[in-house]
């Protein structure tokens, strides 16, 4: 069963949703703590519009804005966060979080350079015993519409490290991706922002609509 049925179920169940012929909707999650969860304006329209176009989706141009506890957030497959600093989710808003997870939804987080360390605490303590791992290579993510045989795009250098993708997984579901040094967002950027090259932008937000194709799929 595909996620964003199961999730239309849990929606009925927590805030009476009821599945319509309306085009699906992707957004922006609003946390605590002090980040800039709002940066990177441009990318999730961009990466709408890509998808739109190049997947053949009739996703709606408008990304939401949706808070970790509100029960919005079951009206959503697909959930980003980003930013460069302190998250906090408290323990309603990780118990929303942890149901919307189980229930069908994903979320992807990216990390913008400085959220490391405030957000691992955060995904961890999702799923008792649960601990981020890295993806080979070989996940299905990489190997969608677009080929990416060495794993995640290198949008920016900030360490000199190379591009991680980490994930959570419920029953052998992938339900959280944390991407790391890696500035997937900034790359799906209107292109003039960080002054990208074009090949940089192109290869971001083929990676993001392979995540897009990946979720939809599953």
């Amino acid at each position: 069963m595909r996620r964003w049925t199961i999730l239309f179920s849990v929606a009925a169940l927590f805030i009476g949703a009821v599945p319509n012929e309306k085009p699906l909707k992707i957004a922006l999650l609003k946390y605590s703590g002090g980040g800039d969860w709002y940066a990177n304006p441009t990318s999730l329209p961009n990466l709408i519009k890509f998808c739109n176009k190049n997947l053949d989706l009739s996703l709606d141009e408008e990304p939401v804005t949706v808070e970790v506890g509100s029960q919005q957030l079951f009206n959503f497959p697909f959930v980003h966060m980003t930013g460069h600093g302190n998250v906090v989710f408290n323990q309603q808003e990780t118990e929303n979080l942890r149901t919307y997870l189980m229930g069908g939804g994903f979320l992807h987080v990216d990390d913008n350079y400085g959220m490391d360390k405030f957000i691992r605490p955060q995904l961890e303590k999702l799923f008792s015993g649960s601990k981020l791992v890295e993806l080979p290579f070989s996940h299905p993510l990489f190997h969608q519409k677009y080929d990416f045989p060495n794993g995640l795009p290198k949008v920016h250098e900030h360490d000199n490290s190379p591009p991680q993708a980490f994930g959570l997984f419920v029953e052998g579901r992938l339900v959280v991706l944390y991407t790391y040094e890696c500035d997937l967002g900034d790359g799906w950027e209107d292109i003039n922002v960080h002054k990208d090259t074009p090949e940089a932008h192109e290869k971001a937000l083929r990676m993001g609509a392979n995540l897009i194709s990946y979720v939809f799929a599953n």
